[in-house]
């Protein structure tokens, strides 16, 4: 891929591996950060990248597993503090987020991923497994349950709005 063809393919995917990853994480901040940490590593491969090559699935894994390597870090720095009678991790304030993301927090990290990547990003389940590295049994497992795990919570949220609560 040319540079040109890089920040072409930037430039249309960018806002949209943005959102998937906020859907997936839950924080919007981080998955700027991931997204475009994933990005700079794409743009240091992107003579071995090409469009057909599904360039947008290697930077979407990348920046996952950037916001994993994060977490299990920011987990064993508090940890540490904690041990060392540091504070510990301050709650984060609620952004009022969208509904869907709040609920989707609910999930395990690879249900959650998963179901954002089969109903946001719009992959089938083959293209999941590959991305993944799970077999289609493990993703449609993850799809059942998460859907099963979802339905309760997004479907009270909509009695609320509907009863104005």
């Amino acid at each position: 891929m040319t540079a040109e063809e890089f920040e072409e393919f930037y430039a249309h995917a960018v806002r949209r591996l943005t959102g998937q990853l906020y859907v997936m994480l839950g924080d919007l901040h981080e998955a700027q950060d991931v997204v475009q940490e994933a990005f700079v590593k794409a743009w240091s491969r992107r003579g071995r990248l090409r469009r057909e090559a599904a360039p947008e699935a290697y930077v979407r894994t990348v920046a996952w597993r950037l916001a994993l390597r994060r977490k299990q870090g920011l987990f064993r720095a508090e940890r540490a503090w904690q041990r060392h009678g540091g504070p510990g991790a301050a709650d984060a304030p609620d952004p009022g987020a969208v509904v869907l993301v709040e609920a989707l927090k609910e999930l395990s990290p690879q249900q959650r991923r998963t179901v954002a990547l089969r109903y946001v990003c719009d992959l089938s389940v083959e293209q999941i497994a590959h991305e993944t590295g799970l077999s289609t049994g493990t993703v449609k497992t993850h799809l059942s349950r998460g859907r099963a795990a979802l339905a309760p919570r997004l479907r009270d949220s909509h009695t609320q709005e509907a009863h104005g609560g």
